[in-house]
């Protein structure tokens, strides 16, 4: 039998933060084969170019890449980039709908993990950011990072 890897995240999407500001999240559950949850599980998916729509009151991710499994036989799916449902209640798909038409939202895939056993999608209410917010983003993280610098280096010389 397998190992659990509850808890661990299996694939994340790190362009996410940088990208857009998250207003919200929430999780969904994937609907995959079995091959696909097996090479999941080894860490072999990636979410960077993946999003999110809703058609006809169900939600569906896009080119979450998802490679085939090695050892797998012949439901292995043709193409790894194929549209995956996601599982969700549907007042919450209502409305992620309602924000989401909103001008300048979209949905975004953040994280990838297992929690009891079954594979859940962490999709976040994304605003897209201006390169200017990029720029204010990535200036106040360094004045952040100068801060406990010094913080650190006076800590030092107080002992």
């Amino acid at each position: 039998m397998g190992k659990k890897v509850d808890g661990k995240v299996l694939a994340q999407n790190k362009k996410a933060s940088h990208d857009y500001f998250i207003e919200d999240t929430y999780e969904a559950g994937l609907v995959l084969t079995g091959t696909e949850i097996k090479s999941l599980r080894l860490g072999r998916a990636n979410i960077g170019d993946a999003f999110a729509t809703i058609r006809n009151g169900e939600i569906q991710i896009h080119n979450m890449h998802i490679s085939p499994f090695a050892q797998g036989n012949r439901s292995n799916p043709d193409d790894p980039t194929r549209t995956r449902k996601l599982l969700m209640h549907k007042v919450q798909i209502h409305k992620l709908l309602g924000l989401s038409k909103r001008d300048g939202f979209t949905i975004v895939p953040l994280k990838i993990y297992v929690r009891n056993g079954y594979a859940k999608l962490l999709i976040g209410l994304g605003r897209g950011k201006k390169e200017y917010d990029k720029r204010d983003t990535a200036a106040k993280r360094d004045a952040e990072r100068d801060i406990q610098r010094v913080l650190r280096d006076k800590q030092k010389i107080a002992r």
